[in-house]
C-alpha cells in the first residue's frame, strides 16, 4: 500500500497542478474497449493529473491578435513535454515501492472505435489528421480509429489500443465535473486544464471522493450561444448523453462531434480572420458547404474544408491550429462573474468587451 499524499506531493512537485486518486472499480461501467481496468489484470488504482491551461493563451484568440500560442502552448507544450515528465516521476516513485505505474499521456485515436461517433473503421483524426496534399498518396494515414486492430488473445482481452475516456476518468479520480459542452471543469480552474492519468497495481491509504461540491456548470447556456458552429444543443431540450460512476450522474449536451472539429480548427466566415473573404465567398465547387451552413458535417465535407483552408494557417506543432475557443472562453468568462468558481481569481476579467469580437464580413 502506498501513501496518496506523498505521491501527491511527488507529482505537484514534478509539475502537476492537481493530483486525485480513485480505485479502478470506478470504471467499471464504461464499454469493454474504454474500460482501462482492462489495461491489465492486476490494475487496482488510477492516479490522475490536471494541468493548468495559463488563462494568458487565450488572451490573443479573445483580443483576435494572436492564436498561436494555444495550440502549440495550451495542447502541444502541455501534451508533449509538461505532463509526460511527470508521468515518468511519478511513475518512477511508485515502481521504487515495487509497483508498476501504467504512464497514459492525452492522447486520441488509438482504439478499435472512432472516439468522434462510436463506429468501427477508419475514421479521420483531428489530432494526426490526414495530409491533404500529393505526399498523402503515398503515406498511411492517421484515423480516429485504428480499423485493423485485433485482440492478441481473443477472449482474454480488448483490442490495442485500449483507449478510455479522459474526463469521466477525472471524475471518476475527484477533479471535477463536466459541464454541459462536455469539457472538464475543476473548482480551481473552470474549463482550463489538461489532463493525464497512470494505473497501478498498487493500492492506497486513502482514495478521493468524488467532486460533490456546489455545480461547477452554471447551466448558463453561453457555450451554446457562442459555438460559431453552433454545435452544441440547447440545455432545454436539447439532446444529451449520461453516464454514470455508481450513483454518481454525469450529463452533457449531445454535441455534434464532426461539425466541432470542423469549426475548432477553421472558426468560420466571421471568426477566422486568415482566410480572405473572397474565399468565403466564391465557395469553390461547394468546399465550405459545411462552414456555411449548407451541408451536414461528415468526414467527407471536413476533408472538402481541410483541403480548401488550411493553406491559409497551416499546422507547425503538430496539432491542428485551433482557432475557435469560443465555448471555452464563453465559459470562463461566465465562471469569472459573481457566483463562479473562478470570481476573483484574476485581477482582470478575461471579457473586457461586452461580447466576443467578429469579423465584419
Amino acid at each position: 500500500m502506498i501513501s496518496a499524499s506523498h505521491i501527491k506531493e511527488i507529482a505537484k512537485k514534478a509539475g502537476a497542478d492537481m493530483c486525485g486518486i480513485a480505485p479502478i472499480e470506478r470504471m467499471k461501467n464504461a464499454p469493454p474497449e474504454m474500460n482501462p481496468g482492462l489495461l491489465w489484470p492486476n490494475v487496482k488504482s488510477i492516479v490522475g493529473f490536471v494541468f493548468r491551461i495559463p488563462r494568458g493563451v487565450q488572451r490573443g484568440i479573445e483580443e483576435g491578435t494572436q492564436f498561436y500560442q494555444y495550440p502549440s502552448m495550451a495542447y502541444g507544450g502541455i501534451n508533449e513535454i509538461l505532463a509526460p515528465a511527470v508521468l515518468y516521476h511519478v511513475g518512477k516513485a511508485i515502481e521504487d515501492e515495487g509497483y508498476e505505474a501504467f504512464v497514459y499521456r492525452n492522447t486520441g485515436a488509438r482504439g478499435c472505435v472512432s472516439d468522434m461517433d462510436g463506429s468501427v473503421g477508419a475514421t479521420l483524426s483531428p489530432e494526426e489528421q490526414i495530409e491533404v496534399n500529393e505526399n498523402a498518396k503515398n503515406s498511411t494515414a492517421h484515423h480516429r480509429s485504428v480499423e485493423f486492430t485485433r485482440a492478441t488473445r481473443p477472449g482474454e482481452n480488448v483490442p490495442p489500443d485500449l483507449q478510455f475516456q479522459f474526463r469521466i476518468c477525472a471524475v471518476a479520480c475527484g477533479l471535477g465535473e463536466i459541464g454541459w459542452s462536455k469539457m472538464l471543469l475543476t473548482p480551481q480552474y473552470g474549463p482550463l486544464q489538461r489532463v493525464a492519468f497512470l494505473f497501478t497495481d498498487a493500492e492506497f491509504d486513502e482514495y478521493d471522493e468524488i467532486y460533490h461540491g456546489k455545480p461547477l456548470c452554471r447551466k448558463c447556456g453561453a457555450c451554446v450561444r457562442e459555438c460559431p458552429g453552433h454545435c452544441i444543443p440547447p440545455i432545454k431540450g436539447g439532446k444529451k448523453c449520461t453516464a454514470s460512476i455508481g450513483d454518481y450522474v454525469m450529463e452533457w449536451g449531445d454535441i455534434d462531434m464532426w461539425k466541432c472539429y470542423a469549426f475548432y480548427t477553421h472558426a468560420g466566415r466571421y471568426f477566422n480572420p486568415f482566410v480572405p473573404k473572397e474565399v468565403w465567398d466564391e465557395n469553390k465547387d461547394g468546399a465550405l458547404d459545411l462552414m456555411e451552413g449548407k451541408a451536414e458535417a461528415s468526414e467527407h465535407e471536413i476533408m472538402k474544408v481541410y483541403t480548401a483552408l488550411q493553406k491559409y494557417f497551416p499546422t507547425w506543432v503538430g496539432y491542428n491550429m485551433a482557432k475557435c475557443g469560443g465555448c471555452i472562453r464563453a465559459c470562463v468568462s461566465m465562471l469569472e462573474k459573481p457566483g463562479g468558481c473562478m470570481h476573483g481569481r484574476f485581477k482582470n476579467p478575461l471579457r473586457t468587451r461586452t461580447k466576443a469580437w467578429k469579423v465584419d464580413r
